[in-house]
């Protein structure tokens, strides 16, 4: 454990167990994510503190001594509970605090206040910080903080922490902390301690619904709005919000993507990787080396054969995903650095709160983008195990990552393009709600309101565009390659002992005579059942992309890309999807797509008959 821990302008005194030893009372710092703290920590204890595990946790802590007072940052937190780790860990740093600096951001009141509220109906003694001032300036967010002060109990201190503004203040008023004015909860709820009573899931629902009137009334008194001094990107990020500009814009965001994906990238980049290194150049080397070292048989097929380790498989990898995929992430990155994507979410939530999701399972959705596994972790910020599951399912069946997602969007300008994308978007999102509206009517509960951050629009960094970008990258290949080569490897075992053609031949009736798809199609879905990206990768190889001979006519490739975004989950999906909802609701998810996908495709793909 490496904690940095020493006076102020002075050198560390036995870094680890410092503070400890002089048994110095503790100023512990409390807030939401995004709200600036570990700023304000720095800036009020004058060091840019090493980070620290917290014991036999991966949860980041830092602690610093000033003033003869052991300052503590704890992990940003939603709420005081045993929910995730970061909350876990909150909680025993908290639970030893002699005071509390609350940091809330005047950027999201109602959100922060929550927390705040918590902290006083515990009994601790706190000041709130309330930061990024400025951008609540900016954005036309008026703040009361008198009437805050006389609501809450408590001394509220404006501050700009980024900017150094406010923080002597919030120094010199630490002594001030206090007890705050506490929410009037039924005679029930106060039989016992608050914090113990929240472990019980009944007791808390009522102690969370008069909390949050009791937040509620507090934000309606001391904030207003107003659009005098609003910059410029604020008012577009408002504009966004629109349903009806909000609509046309995600309409023109997924055009473009298309526009770069399927034709630039998919259509000229691929082909020419494709055709004029690795095809050309690259595999007749390859071929040609490996005849000299390797006699045919056995070996020589799995390294380079049909599916070949060094054939096939590097030309999916370098040739099909690899330019996809970092042009995806390029994309994706403009969006998130520019502040779009939480607005999608605003945007999209009043329709999937319909369908049994609470506000916080945007979150985890968006994320199922980027990687289903680690969205699938995510879920743990849900605030019950009926939201989890609805959201758990969602994933496993819908949303495509981005790996598989490239690929898709590659494919579109073979499956037909706008009519492709069209019918696509219409039947991944009949299932989407189907599934939602069922969960949601047979689990019990009900789902709770959006809590998001919304920062400002702004024009992406370049610099952040680029990191983020070569960080996913990296991750995609560092996960993706090993599995890959697994799967190549598996699947020319099976052609040569023959498994293959018997899985192909038992799989018929499902291949060729509900979806109407040639046999070989059966090796896509083999594939998919390795990684999901594999199998959209091999897709893309029956459908003809880059310099490939096409398989599959453009309605076949259409019914291909609807089955394999609604098949199971890659490996690593499955297995956190066990460990986190357990095997009985991870098998009905792992099962359910399997039947999903199959009915939906042979559904699609007798439309598709028809309609020719």
């Amino acid at each position: 454990m490496n904690i940095f821990c020493g006076k102020q302008n002075d050198s560390p005194n036995n870094p680890k167990n410092c503070a400890d030893k002089l048994n110095l009372p503790k100023i512990v710092l409390v807030g939401n994510p995004n709200v600036g703290k570990s700023v304000f920590f720095n800036k009020l204890t004058g060091f840019y503190v090493e980070v620290s595990n917290y014991p036999g946790t991966t949860v980041d802590i830092s602690r610093a001594i000033i003033d003869e007072v052991e300052v503590i940052d704890t992990p940003g937190i939603y709420g005081i509970g045993s929910f995730n780790e970061e909350e876990i860990v909150a909680k025993k740093i908290i639970i030893q605090a002699d005071k509390i600096i609350n940091v809330v951001s005047a950027l999201s009141l109602e959100r922060d206040l929550f927390l705040t509220q918590q902290l006083i109906d515990m009994d601790y003694k706190i000041i709130v910080v309330l930061n990024q001032t400025d951008e609540a300036k900016a954005r036309g967010i008026k703040i009361d903080i008198d009437a805050l002060e006389n609501m809450l109990g408590v001394k509220v201190i404006p501050t700009v922490a980024i900017k150094n503004q406010g923080i002597n203040e919030a120094k010199d008023n630490i002594k001030n902390a206090k007890t705050g004015n506490k929410t009037e909860y039924s005679e029930e709820i106060l039989t016992d301690s608050i914090l113990n009573l929240e472990e019980n899931p009944e007791k808390r629902e009522i102690i969370y619904s008069e909390r949050r009137k009791r937040v509620n009334e507090i934000v309606e008194a001391v904030l207003s709005r107003t659009d005098h001094g609003i910059n410029i990107s604020t008012r577009f990020g408002k504009l966004l919000l629109n349903p009806i500009i909000g609509v046309i814009t995600s309409v023109i965001i997924l055009f473009a993507l298309y526009k770069l994906m399927g034709v630039l990238i998919a259509g000229n980049l691929v082909n020419f990787i494709e055709k004029n290194i690795l095809l050309n150049h690259y595999t007749p080397w390859i071929t040609h080396v490996t005849s000299t070292i390797v006699p045919d048989g056995a070996l020589k097929e799995i390294l380079v054969g049909e599916f070949g380790l060094l054939t096939m498989t590097v030309q999916y990898i370098i040739g099909v995903l690899l330019p996809l995929i970092i042009s995806f992430n390029i994309f994706m990155a403009v969006l998130e650095d520019s502040g779009y994507l939480p607005r999608l979410a605003v945007l999209t939530d009043r329709m999937l709160t319909k369908i049994g999701l609470n506000g916080r399972a945007v979150i985890p959705i968006i994320l199922g983008f980027g990687c289903v596994t680690m969205a699938t972790i995510s879920t743990r910020i849900l605030g019950s195990k009926r939201e989890r599951t609805i959201v758990t399912a969602i994933l496993g069946l819908v949303v495509p990552c981005s790996a598989q997602l490239g690929i898709i969007v590659g494919l579109m300008a073979v499956a037909g393009g706008l009519k492709a994308w069209i019918i696509y978007l219409l039947s991944i999102f009949t299932i989407l709600v189907s599934v939602g509206t069922v969960l949601n009517k047979i689990l019990p509960g009900k789902s709770t309101h959006l809590l998001i951050d919304l920062p400002p629009m702004r024009l992406p960094v370049l610099k952040n565009v680029f990191s983020k970008t070569f960080s996913k990258t990296m991750h995609f290949l560092k996960e993706a390659t090993p599995l890959f080569f697994l799967g190549a490897f598996i699947v020319t075992i099976l052609k040569i002992s023959g498994g293959l053609g018997l899985i192909q031949n038992t799989l018929a009736p499902l291949t060729v005579s509900l979806l109407h798809l040639p046999s070989e199609a059966a090796t896509i879905f083999i594939m998919g059942l390795i990684r999901r990206d594999f199998g959209a990768a091999g897709l893309a190889k029956m459908a003809g992309l880059g310099s490939s001979m096409a398989v599959l006519t453009p309605d076949q490739v259409l019914v291909c890309l609807v089955v394999i975004t609604l098949f199971v989950p890659c490996i690593a999906s499955v297995i956190v999807m066990f460990k986190e909802r357990g095997w009985k609701e991870a098998s009905l998810v792992w099962f359910g797509s399997w039947v999903i996908a199959f009915i939906a495709g042979g559904i699609l793909s007798s439309v598709l008959g028809l309609m020719i």
